[in-house]
């Protein structure tokens, strides 16, 4: 494999794993109100920025292998156009976030070679935050389906209009 697609592979999945670790964050921040599983979402994503930053994995070196305008996965996908609640968008996000993980993990080898080690020691604190946080997103799970205009949640906290 020649250099660029290597980088491009790297480029796309460092922002895949940043956005998904950043919805997840706000998940738990907003939905779940648990500043401790944010802060650790934070911290991997943190993390990545930092190495997206650093001199192995440099970011300007990625945004240019970067070809967006022809990327052939570029276009929408249907299956990503409903989520059933909160609890399924993190679960989603989640999911691209440890798979573009093992991506990066996987890639990096033909770039770096202290890297996978790195990528994969978050993978793993990414599997542990998601155990915690979908034992509590379950108890939010029937909180999140629409009444109306507003949630269940909403409806509780005043907040939710009621026809």
């Amino acid at each position: 494999m020649t250099r660029g697609p290597a980088l491009r592979i790297l480029d796309v999945n460092f922002n895949r794993a940043r956005e998904g670790l950043r919805v997840c964050e706000e998940l738990c921040r907003f939905a779940l109100d648990n500043a401790r599983l944010r802060t650790r979402l934070r911290g991997v994503r943190h993390a990545l920025g930092a190495l997206v930053k650093s001199d192995r994995f440099n970011a300007t070196v990625l945004a240019a292998a970067r070809d967006s305008r022809r990327d052939v996965g570029r276009q929408y996908d249907a299956m990503e156009s409903r989520r059933a609640g909160l609890a399924d968008v993190f679960a989603a996000n989640i999911e691209r976030v440890k798979e573009s993980l093992r991506v990066l993990e996987e890639v990096s080898k033909t770039v770096d070679a202290e890297a996978p080690a790195t990528f994969k020691a978050l993978r793993f604190e990414v599997y542990d935050i998601e155990k915690k946080a979908l034992r509590r997103l379950a108890s939010v799970r029937d909180h999140d389906r629409p009444l109306g205009n507003a949630t269940h949640r909403e409806r509780a906290s005043g907040r939710g209009r009621r026809r």
